[in-house]
């Protein structure tokens, strides 16, 4: 893992999501209600959604490991096959590790 100083433009809110995405271990996923459980905002499910789609750093803010309640992929701005290429990669490189 690396540590990459970043500052992207947001709202509080948004940043504060951007930052719960980045602790998503790699090769794991978070629903959106767990990531609006970790800012401290359990009801947020919908604008925990809008901050993804908002993301200025796809990859780098790896909001593609945020998944819907079912277990469901649901939008990435590069489309869900880039997200489901980036999550069954993610998970085959994390199981060998």
């Amino acid at each position: 893992m690396f540590s990459l100083p970043l500052s992207p433009e947001g709202t509080a809110f948004q940043r504060d999501v951007w930052e719960a995405l980045r602790k998503i271990p790699y090769g794991e996923t978070r629903t959106y209600g767990q990531v609006a459980q970790a800012v401290g905002q359990p009801r947020a499910c919908r604008a925990v959604g809008m901050a993804c789609h908002r993301n200025p750093l796809l990859i780098v803010v790896p909001c593609h490991r945020v998944i819907g309640q079912n277990g469901s992929l649901t939008g990435f701005g590069a489309g869900l096959d880039a997200k489901a290429f980036l999550l069954q990669m993610e998970k085959k490189e994390a199981q060998s590790l």
